[in-house]
């Protein structure tokens, strides 16, 4: 047999000795520790990724996003296409001819820019106004789902957009949101723009008040009506695109008209938008460094106690032969051993968490995603090698001449 051949089959019979006398402490001698150990740490990725997921779904969704698409086009900061940027956020430029262009693509059912602004719009027999925020969108003859609104209420096409002309008649229509609606009294039946006093023909009938999951004070316009209010028709800006229809050709659209976006298909959040995201980035950055260090400081605790408490175990490996590096070897596995079996239960509770507090609140607060198996498993691997050197202190310092002397 080669030495490297002798040194497999050396570490072999070690991670094999060390699992068997993991499982015997576990079954017979001290499984009271080693429970605490696997709660503790799957308690702690559980919570991670409860938190983790809650800063994803903030991070890649919001109001304006609560929609049923299957392909969301929106800009990156580097994308900086915005008509001032740094007061304003990027925007994609150009979206109504290239929304135009996928519309024609095979297999795409329906592209529309989504704009969102902010306007204060009061009833038109003077009441008091309310800012409502306004969303944007070129409707078609399917309902869709934007900001959490239907577009059924809204006559399909841009007609104020007039191929680009805006010298169209405006539609003129609103959806509201059931929060937006008790805002105003005496449920109007038309709206206008409250701080443009001379010109009063800006304003939208009311066509349908819906429920939203979020209760935000939201509502659907046509988007041609709302670029000419907020004055971005000369770029045709809108804060994303959305595509509807196969994704794959939905993305391939996306990508060629818009090259240097984000193209997303919104069946898989994408774990990359925490990056774009500083809050929620912090956030999770901030539960990484506490789930490790209270990670950590479970494993060392309880694995040390429990290393302490089988230190007869240890001297009789030594009597028999085993040297210290052995012996450390065993110590050192199980200690790892038992991290990962609570990381592979942290993910389950994790992702049962996610489900349970989506449950709870009737709305997707929280996300979860493949990646985070790999994530949580790393995270409480990382744990276990900050937490290993204890146990092994207190596994070296065990003699068979001190064990006798007990």
């Amino acid at each position: 047999m080669t030495d490297d051949g002798g040194r497999r089959g050396r570490f072999s019979g070690l991670v094999g000795l060390a699992l068997t006398r993991l499982w015997k402490q576990a079954t017979r001698t001290t499984s009271g520790r080693l429970v605490a150990t696997v709660a503790g740490v799957a308690l702690t990725i559980a919570l991670l990724l409860l938190v983790t997921g809650i800063a994803l779904a903030l991070a890649g969704n919001g109001i304006a996003a609560a929609d049923d698409a299957d392909v969301r086009i929106a800009p990156t900061e580097e994308t900086v296409v915005a008509s001032v940027d740094g007061v304003e956020g990027v925007r994609l430029g150009a979206t109504n001819e290239n929304a135009e262009s996928i519309r024609g693509q095979e297999e795409i059912d329906h592209a529309s820019p989504v704009l969102v602004e902010s306007a204060r719009l009061e009833p038109s027999d003077g009441d008091e106004s309310q800012i409502v925020l306004l969303v944007g969108v070129v409707p078609d003859d399917e309902p869709r789902t934007v900001a959490g609104l239907s577009t059924a209420a809204l006559e399909p096409g841009d007609p104020h957009y007039a191929d680009g002309a805006y010298d169209g008649p405006r539609a003129e229509e609103l959806v509201l949101s059931e929060t937006a609606a008790e805002r105003f009294e005496g449920d109007p039946e038309r709206l206008v723009r409250a701080s443009d006093r001379s010109d009063r023909d800006i304003g939208f009938d009311v066509t349908a008040v819906e429920a939203t999951e979020e209760n935000h004070s939201v509502a659907l316009v046509h988007l041609g009506d709302l670029q000419s209010l907020a004055g971005t028709e000369s770029d045709g800006l809108a804060d994303r695109v959305l595509v509807w229809g196969n994704s794959d050709a939905a993305t391939a659209a996306g990508e060629d008209r818009y090259p240097d976006a984000t193209v997303q298909q919104t069946a898989a959040t994408n774990p990359a938008a925490l990056f774009d995201d500083d809050l929620a980035f912090a956030t999770s950055l901030i539960a990484l460094v506490v789930g490790i260090g209270i990670c950590a400081s479970f494993i060392t605790t309880t694995m040390g106690m429990t290393v302490e408490e089988d230190r007869q175990v240890l001297a009789v490996l030594e009597a028999i032969g085993f040297p210290a590096y052995s012996r450390l070897a065993v110590v050192g596995i199980s200690t790892l051993a038992t991290t990962l079996a609570g990381a592979v239960l942290g993910v389950g509770l994790g992702w049962l968490g996610i489900l349970a507090v989506n449950r709870l609140v009737e709305a997707t607060v929280a996300v979860a995603h493949p990646l985070f198996v790999p994530y949580a498993v790393g995270i409480a691997l990382v744990s276990g090698l900050l937490a290993v050197p204890y146990p092994l202190v207190v596994a070296a310092r065990t003699t068979v001449l001190d064990e006798v002397g007990r």
